[in-house]
């Protein structure tokens, strides 16, 4: 086994590499979502063609990060990383000979999979690369603050360079970034040693199942906000993925090599940590969603304005990073989980009790909320992979990513279902009625108090588990 580095600037190559990852994964979203409407024009692509350009991302790269975690366990972290940094500069200069929507579709699918290849190895990598628990919650601090960075900085490089440039650039940006990502890898993660990865054989048919039901549950929520509660196309889709989900978990429990070990995730830190970035991924993504209707349609803000107003989440979100470590290392780890998700739980309460009175109310909402998150998003994860064997560290991660991927979908759903059940006409009309201001205004508190009520139920689930955690076991043979 090769020595780990003692500091964080001895695996600085490394660092590097893993960094630029996940500024890709952040990046790539909020840098392609302010050029739609000129991708639109210039490939006269319809509404449906246009949500599909960044929904097939979203999709492929939820659906798939499973599979490619378990792929990753039994062959190599490192290998699978390296091949879908290929994948994904091969994919990014695709971008310059896109002439039509169907086939930049096509390249945002093949991102997608770069993605699911990448993304959840990033933090697998980092975690494997120490041994002390603080310089592995301080590397993955590090990685996260420059994707966030990058999610902070996205539309505004964005408009900047469509002012000057192409759309293409947008896209080829990426190929510069899987460069650095695999300079960084290869200087600075060693070989993947083959007492920390395990042979057992693909589950197929369980790979089938699983990305099924997630992709039809990543699908669902989009249909409901779209579509509304009335259409069945959205409760198809939710059933489905329900169904999917029931025959993964008896496959799961049948066969002799499941893909993912249902035991493992019942281990108490391993089921805390899921809940726990379950909780951060539908508190942000609701507040998130309802903030922006709600400054907007209600309180008649321009986009520019509103935008400043959700400066609080960001401003946290980034500034938080020097404050994650010290508090983790005063807190401890599974403290420092509980606290922050109980922020969480704050911030969506003082959103629902008092939102509507007034701007500073959802100010505080936002930035509590982003500080819970922006300590869950690191210590949630570290806690799972610190909970599975050496073997199954990557499928951890990726278990990690696809829970807050779902739950993401499903708190934007639950807001856009009450918005729609609630609220009558047309929401996005210049001019609302007394009627509809106040349907408008209950719908938001309805939403805040299913949320609220929601990540408690989590975090307090969590908490009961965290609280059963013993000493991970070693590492099955």
């Amino acid at each position: 086994m090769p020595d780990r580095p003692r500091s964080l600037r001895a695996a600085w190559p490394a660092l590097t590499g893993l960094s630029a990852v996940f500024l890709f994964e952040m990046l790539d979203n909020s840098i392609l979502t302010v050029a739609l409407p000129t991708i639109g024009r210039e490939l006269q692509a319809s509404t449906t063609q246009l949500q599909w350009v960044t929904g097939a991302y979203g999709v492929v790269f939820g659906g798939s990060m499973l599979v490619f975690g378990a792929l990753a366990d039994r062959f190599g972290r490192r290998r699978v990383m390296l091949v879908g940094l290929v994948l994904l500069g091969v994919a990014s200069l695709a971008t310059a000979l896109v002439t039509t929507a169907e086939q930049l579709i096509a390249v945002r699918v093949a991102t997608g999979v770069a993605a699911a290849m990448t993304t959840p190895g990033s933090m697998a990598l980092a975690f494997r690369l120490f041994d002390d628990d603080g310089l592995r919650v301080r590397a993955l601090n590090i990685i996260s603050t420059v994707g966030l960075v990058g999610l902070a900085v996205g539309p505004t490089v964005s408009g900047l360079v469509l002012a000057v440039a192409p759309w293409q650039v947008l896209l080829l940006v990426n190929v510069p970034v899987a460069l650095l990502a695999i300079a960084g890898l290869r200087a600075g993660v060693a070989p993947d040693v083959a007492a920390e990865l395990h042979r057992d054989p693909v589950d197929v048919a369980g790979a089938v199942l699983g990305t099924a039901a997630i992709v039809l549950a990543l699908v669902a929520p989009t249909l409901f906000v779209e579509q509304g509660a009335a259409a069945w196309t959205p409760w198809l889709a939710a059933a489905g993925a329900a169904a999917g989900a029931v025959l993964f978990v008896v496959r799961q429990r049948t066969a002799r090599h499941p893909l993912l070990d249902l035991q493992l995730v019942a281990r108490p830190l391993v089921a805390a940590g899921l809940a726990y970035r379950a909780a951060a991924g539908l508190a942000t993504a609701g507040l998130g969603y309802v903030v922006t209707l709600q400054l907007q349609l209600d309180w008649g803000w321009p986009p520019a304005l509103a935008a400043i107003g959700m400066l609080p989440q960001v401003v946290v979100l980034v500034a938080g990073s020097a404050f994650v470590g010290p508090f983790v290392e005063w807190a401890g780890l599974d403290r420092a989980a509980w606290l922050s998700s109980a922020a969480i739980v704050a911030g969506l309460a003082v959103h629902a009790a008092l939102g509507r009175l007034g701007y500073v109310w959802v100010a505080l909402a936002l930035a509590l909320v982003a500080a819970g998150m922006r300590v869950v998003g690191v210590v949630a994860g570290t806690n799972v992979l610190r909970g599975l064997p050496p073997d199954r560290t990557t499928i951890g991660a990726a278990l990690v990513d696809t829970a807050a991927q779902l739950t993401t979908g499903i708190g934007i759903a639950v807001a856009g279902i009450v918005l729609t059940a609630m609220v009558t006409g047309d929401i996005t009309a210049t001019s609302w009625s007394a009627e509809q201001t106040a349907q408008f205004r209950d719908a938001v508190t309805v939403v805040g108090i299913v949320l609220t009520a929601v990540a408690a139920a989590l975090v307090g689930w969590a908490y009961t588990r965290a609280r059963a955690t013993v000493a991970p076991p070693a590492r099955t043979p």
